[in-house]
């Protein structure tokens, strides 16, 4: 990805059709959401895009070891790159940028509702699912495992019925 300096004209204005490599590295100009402050951690070069070798960099700096951190870069940047590109924008095959800016649109379906649109903590909907699911001794004794086997079946019977 090219930096807004690197595709300047000599008069120091955009090119027509470049506005959108300034725009990515913008996000820092504002706000960001929760979630876009815990992915800004890995955008290493704040450039507003988050690419592999950075996803890489970023669980090193935590401590994750070699193989770890590869994986987690190739896998990471692998899902949730592609739904992060801007509609009017094209990436090389395999080059998985994850754009700090969009990425509200990674944030998958299957949540539990503990983290809101924003990336903020719930505590009433984390107390809910703690209490639905907490049972003294359920790990323990299998109790666990029978409890969400009924919730699963309770569940395809109600899609079914929708």
């Amino acid at each position: 990805m090219a930096s807004k300096s690197a595709v300047t004209t000599a008069g120091g204005q955009l090119p027509k059709g470049k506005e959108e490599f300034s725009s990515m590295a913008d996000v820092y100009n504002h706000e960001l959401t929760p979630l876009q402050k815990h992915v800004a951690f890995f955008d290493r070069n704040k450039d507003g895009v988050i690419h592999p070798s950075e996803t890489y960099e970023g669980f090193r700096a935590i401590g994750c070891g070699v193989a770890l951190s590869a994986f987690s870069a190739v896998f990471i940047n692998g899902l949730l790159g592609p739904k992060t590109i801007p509609e009017n924008m094209k990436v090389g095959a395999f080059k998985f940028p994850i754009y700090v800016k969009n990425i509200h649109k990674g944030k998958h379906g299957s949540d539990s509702g503990v983290y809101d649109a924003n990336g903020r903590f719930v505590p009433e909907k984390f107390e809910e699912i703690f209490k639905k699911h907490a049972h003294t001794r359920a790990v323990y004794d299998g109790s666990l495992f029978v409890k969400l086997e009924q919730e699963r079946k309770q569940a395809k019977e109600s899609a079914k019925k929708k």
